[in-house]
């Protein structure tokens, strides 16, 4: 059996039920498939162990089946799923998800379309779904798949499950009505962008390509903003802008909007409605807070009511992450904390993705072209024409190899001159440094085994499409792609290896251009630094920063766990002051997948960055005078000024009002 003739067989299925991209079929009912599908669907089944499964679910575009398995899928009406095994049979690999002590597993519905109309239970089954279709339970089927949602939409609709099937509820019982709530309070005034439309600025959506609906815009701040750069924007939001319509557009914001709905049908009905307005990219933010802040509030259903009677879901960055991933069944890819991105269009996530990791460089010409043979025609065109050439090999400095006739504007003037842009690249090897194409080159390899490293790392699907760049890169850089896979598979595996992480913050520390090594057990340095570190060090900074999203200005110092597989982030309250004091740590924990969050609110708790100097390269203009001012301060109250010190406010205080001292500026003087 191969992908073809899968595909063919699939394609030539009468029964089972039908989706868009697969076939649900009981296993009961195979007998009205080939013998092909018939010999190999349990073949598969006996290869990867699997005893227990009643349904099988067939892909029609991917070389891929699930085996399901529904203990109870004739004695209930509407059976959960208990285990999911999904087989990939071009990598010959399958994932096992267990829902048997799940709250909220998926269910199944409309069964008789999964079996044969001669089984026994098929004129029952189609009854149930009568039933359910009388009811008006089927009319957003977006939100009926799970068992939570499911019993709901039942409840709501003035109906209870007697033994699997419908009644009219014959008695209300009691209750305590629910509170009312102003939903209108959520949407705040805004005077700038909010969070997730500066993280479009930030990656080049907002370059007026695309078309941005903001789904729940609120009062619409963010829309007046954009349409004053002219940008095609529009927006709806059920309070302030109920009569818009609903636009389909390249980029759609759902914008702080899940949090604030504390109806959980409703929340999950938002986001659905959302991707399916997204023809490109969906942009999704919500508010995260860790337990003690959301302690000081009333809970209410799965959240709590604020002072202002708004109610609030606040998240944990895992949380909403497996939430979105859940309920789209796309990956969810983490732009900052409580940001995502969802990409519908693949090719836009690859080139977002390959962006993200690539460093940028600004190139500094130190040499000219100087024709070595007066003799030599081409050398000499070349010197006639050197912005033309300046620009050829700027673009191979930053492609880190020789571009293709679509990859360089002026390629029809440069065949014209010279030939070919092989030919071209040989001459200006010889006119130009090598050493820097060389370092543009391995610098674009590094790149590319990040991003493959990292999709690896979130277990991304492979992508049968590749961007037509890409495919050039890995050409050219690797050969082809198997090989830029196990390279960036040994990358991923090594960064478990605590000897070879100690060694490469070693030779880091040694190179970048500034840093503090504390002997096996980390290596902290500035944010804008990172670029340099070592491959390996990349791959296991970005594989934390998947979860928490990219790095933004706020965040200062980065400090690499040697030996416990974590990252920590933390944010100053000014960093270019000579003594800044903590505002913010993030503890990023690879291994448990998890993140805490500590804030410094509260000015008094703040720690003071002592020796920030050992963060700064020599290089930087306040170099000198922010060492001078470190070991003028470590003498004073008795620390060395060589390592990093930690201390509380409480006690730098203490200190230094016990030296009747205090701080201006760079300068220590005497308290009056």
């Amino acid at each position: 059996m191969n992908a073809a003739l899968f595909k063919e067989l699939i394609s030539q299925l009468k029964v089972g039920k039908q989706l868009p991209d697969a076939v649900y079929l009981h296993k009961d009912a195979l007998i009205e498939a080939s013998q092909s599908l018939q010999n190999f669907i349990p073949a598969v089944a006996q290869a990867v162990k699997v005893d227990e499964w009643d349904l099988v679910k067939l892909y029609k575009k991917e070389f891929r089946l699930s085996l399901l398995s529904y203990p109870t899928f004739y004695s209930e009406s509407y059976p959960s799923l208990q285990q999911s095994v999904n087989i990939d049979l071009v990598k010959l690999t399958h994932k096992i998800t267990n829902y048997s002590n799940s709250d909220n597993p998926p269910i199944l519905h409309r069964k008789e379309t999964m079996i044969t109309p001669s089984n026994s239970h098929f004129e029952h089954f189609k009854n149930i779904t009568q039933e359910g279709e009388n009811a008006g339970l089927y009319e957003n089927t977006r939100i009926i798949g799970f068992k939570r949602s499911w019993y709901n939409i039942i409840e709501r609709h003035g109906y209870e499950l007697v033994d699997g099937r419908l009644f009219r509820s014959s008695a209300v019982n009691p209750s305590i009505d629910a509170p009312h709530i102003d939903r209108h309070k959520t949407a705040i005034v805004r005077h700038d962008l909010s969070a997730p439309m500066k993280t479009l600025v930030k990656n080049g959506y907002l370059n007026g390509e695309y078309s941005i609906f903001d789904y729940g815009c609120g009062r619409g701040d963010d829309l007046r903003e954009l349409e004053a750069h002219g940008l095609d924007a529009i927006g709806w939001d059920p309070n302030f802008q109920p009569d818009n319509d609903k636009t389909p557009s390249d980029i759609v914001n759902l914008g702080f909007v899940l949090n604030v709905i504390e109806d959980q049908d409703e929340r999950l009905e938002a986001l659905l409605s959302a991707w399916e307005l997204a023809t490109s990219l969906l942009i999704v933010s919500v508010m995260l807070a860790n337990d003690s802040y959301i302690a000081q509030f009333k809970s209410y259903k799965d959240g709590v009511i604020t002072s202002r009677n708004t109610f609030q879901k606040y998240y944990a960055q895992s949380e909403i992450k497996s939430y979105i991933e859940r309920n789209l069944q796309e990956e969810a890819i983490a732009v900052a904390p409580g940001i995502f991105y969802i990409f519908k269009d693949k090719l836009a996530e690859q080139s977002y993705l390959q962006q993200k990791y690539k460093r940028h460089h600004t190139w500094q010409q130190l040499t000219s072209p100087q024709p070595v043979d007066s003799k030599d025609k081409a050398k000499l065109l070349i010197t006639q024409h050197q912005p033309l050439f300046d620009d050829f090999w700027h673009t191979c400095l930053d492609l880190g190899r020789i571009p293709t006739n679509e990859e360089f504007e002026q390629s029809g003037k440069i065949r014209e001159l010279i030939g070919s842009h092989k030919k071209v690249f040989n001459l200006l090897q010889d006119m130009f440094d090598t050493e820097e194409f060389e370092q543009a080159e391995k610098n674009r390899k590094e790149d590319l085994l990040l991003y493959f490293a990292m999709g690896l790392f979130e277990k991304r699907k492979p992508y049968i499409q590749q961007p037509e760049a890409l495919k050039r890169d890995i050409k050219a850089l690797f050969g082809e792609y198997n090989t830029v896979i196990n390279l960036a598979t040994e990358l991923l595996f090594a960064i478990a290896d605590t000897k070879l992480i100690n060694a490469q913050c070693e030779k880091a520390h040694k190179t970048m251009s500034a840093s503090l090594l504390n002997d096996s057990h980390s290596l902290i340095f500035y944010r804008d630094f990172m670029d340099e570190l070592p491959l390996l060090l990349r791959v296991y900074v970005g594989a934390a920063l998947q979860m928490y999203g990219e790095l933004d200005d706020n965040i200062d110092l980065i400090k690499i766990h040697i030996r416990s597989g974590k990252l920590t982030l933390t944010a100053y309250d000014d960093f270019d002051k000579s003594l800044p004091f903590l505002t913010e740590r993030i503890k990023i924990k690879m291994a448990e997948q998890d993140i805490d969050f500590f804030d410094y609110v509260d000015e008094s708790r703040r720690p003071p960055l002592l020796n920030k100097h050992l963060y700064l390269s020599q290089h930087n203009e306040i170099y000198k005078k922010q060492l001078s001012f470190d070991k003028r301060l470590g003498k004073l109250l008795r620390y060395s000024s060589l390592n990093e010190t930690m201390i509380t406010r409480y006690e730098f205080e203490l200190k230094l009002h016990s030296k009747n001292k205090k701080i201006q500026s760079f300068k220590i003087i005497t308290s009056n």
